[in-house]
């Protein structure tokens, strides 16, 4: 072997270990090419779509699809260079076709490398020697099981999508479709009767972990936007945060302990928060001081909920502190989140403040 082969079978190996990390170790940051191409496909897209604000958000929401089409596009590329590098050398010599003139150019031997790839058509070469008989071998059984791990991967990640979308969607609909947690929350307790909120909010956590999981496998996922904002991770991870929030600091402690103190609500919270964190870590996520956590209406937001709250009939115990405190711990994850897949806060935040005076006096 000369150095062109040795270089092309190096560039065969890092392709190789990049599907692997990608497609069977499946872990969030693994991949050595992938999430780097995943991210400049994005950010070309991203530029692309501050080009038009009006039609931002649909040309944003190509992204995924754009992403997985051309990451498959490179990873094939990437072989075929690697086995081309490989096989230049033999032209002529051990790899010719059953008759004729060998061209030994660069273009030949990508054309035959795709065809001993099974990834397109290389005319009639054939190999005439154990070395490259062998060479042939390995890149069929190469080129099969990509394509066959590929798919599969490609199932998941849909798949994992559809339950996504479905948990968020549900999520959307306990707010009866206004993305207001304190609707859900009195949806969940209508006339102060919380007895089977434990097991709805269990449903979701179960759901919830599902999701949080499948975007720790398929990395992904994070750039499958959609136009309507209630898909929206940051929306569906806001609204969760908040419910949990206000079952804490606007329920009353003692005659709602068995909600505020359950599993569901601690897992919930625990898993959301988790869910934000794969995201943050694993997706260019501007940093704290480009987007700040800006305190804001805190107060006039949690007079809104108890407004909501005690409308339905739900008895409460006010801690308007304690809910901006909470409350500004895990909202500066999402406003970090939530501009990077191009939703502005108002599509992820619907509550409008009340003024307080209205509440706590």
């Amino acid at each position: 072997m000369d150095l062109e082969q040795f270089l092309g079978a190096g560039v065969m190996l890092l392709f190789l270990a990049d599907i692997f990390f990608t497609v069977l170790y499946a872990r969030a940051g693994t991949g050595l090419l992938a999430p780097r191409w995943s991210r400049l496909v994005w950010a070309v897209v991203s530029c692309a779509s501050r080009l038009s604000s009006r039609h931002r958000s649909t040309i944003l929401s190509f992204a995924g699809p754009l992403i997985v089409v051309s990451l498959i596009a490179f990873w094939a590329l990437g072989l075929t260079l690697g086995a081309a590098l490989i096989i230049r050398p033999e032209l002529g010599t051990s790899i010719r076709p059953s008759s004729g003139y060998t061209p030994t150019d660069f273009m030949t031997a990508l054309l035959v490398a795709g065809n001993s790839l099974s990834i397109v058509g290389g005319g009639d070469y054939s190999p005439h020697a154990s070395g490259t008989r062998l060479l042939f071998l390995i890149n069929s059984l190469i080129g099969a099981s990509v394509l066959s791990l590929v798919l599969s991967y490609l199932v998941q990640v849909y798949s994992a999508l559809r339950e996504r979308n479905a948990l968020a969607l549900t999520a959307d609909l306990m707010t009866g479709g206004t993305g207001d947690a304190a609707e859900m929350l009195a949806r969940l307790g209508p006339g102060g009767d919380f007895s089977n909120a434990s097991s709805e909010l269990s449903n979701l956590a179960r759901s919830l972990a599902l999701t949080k999981e499948a975007h720790h496998f398929y990395p992904l996922l994070f750039y499958f936007r959609f136009e309507e904002p209630l898909y929206s991770v940051s929306r569906m991870t806001f609204v969760l945060l908040d419910l949990t929030t206000l079952i804490d600091t606007a329920l009353d402690q003692q005659k709602h302990a068995a909600l505020v103190r359950s599993a569901p609500v601690a897992s919930l919270r625990q898993c959301t928060r988790l869910l934000l964190a794969t995201l943050d870590r694993n997706f260019p996520t501007p940093d704290e001081r480009q987007t700040g956590s800006r305190n804001r209406d805190f107060e006039g937001s949690y007079a809104a909920a108890v407004s909501v709250l005690r409308g339905a009939g739900v008895e409460t115990k006010l801690d308007a502190a304690r809910y901006a405190d909470q409350r500004n711990q895990w909202e500066r994850q999402v406003r970090r989140v939530a501009p990077t897949l191009g939703y502005d806060m108002k599509e992820i935040d619907c509550r409008r403040p009340l003024k307080e005076a209205a509440i706590f006096t």
